[in-house]
């Protein structure tokens, strides 16, 4: 099953060439997912009682076509890939104008968090089927080594280099 969420482009999510801005594209997607929770019965105020809360880990981009003012905008969410337990998952999201143009994808990589506790966790019963419902054929079963795969790691350097 696949969910889509249609936005109209505003003036306030262009960039200076005039073409939807990269940071509107994560918008779209984030904004996405929380219309998709809310539909599926664990929006904010459930995730509250729940003590957990969603965090992306990593998210990719790939452009096709420009987008533009006064467009409308079908933004796809479908998980392609899901830990066993829907600890860790990942949404694939397409962006389509109403003629079917596929505009742009995101890849989204992230974990479920207790949010007292600020470490991963395993989501409840309710979060898991609603999660599979949206799961397709191609849908790769995650672990915790597939954040080994993700393309940048910690580097931490030396704060005196900020103090000079």
């Amino acid at each position: 099953m696949t969910f889509y969420n249609t936005f109209e482009v505003r003036w306030s999510d262009l960039d200076a060439n005039k073409h939807l801005a990269n940071s509107s594209y994560v918008q779209y997607c984030a904004q996405t997912r929380m219309a998709f929770m809310k539909q599926e019965k664990m929006g904010v105020t459930q995730m509250s009682r729940w003590g957990i809360g969603p965090v992306i880990m990593h998210e990719r981009f790939s452009f096709f076509k420009e987008i533009f003012a006064d467009q409308k905008v079908i933004v796809s969410l479908e998980i392609d890939g899901c830990a066993e337990d829907a600890a860790i998952y990942r949404f694939l999201h397409k962006f389509y104008l109403p003629d079917g143009s596929h505009c742009a994808t995101s890849e989204a990589t992230g974990v479920w968090i207790d949010t007292m506790l600020r470490k991963m966790t395993s989501p409840p019963d309710d979060v898991v089927e609603a999660m599979n419902k949206y799961k397709t054929a191609e849908t790769i079963l995650m672990t915790r080594e597939d954040f080994k795969k993700l393309p940048f790691r910690p580097e931490n350097i030396d704060p005196a280099i900020f103090n000079k």
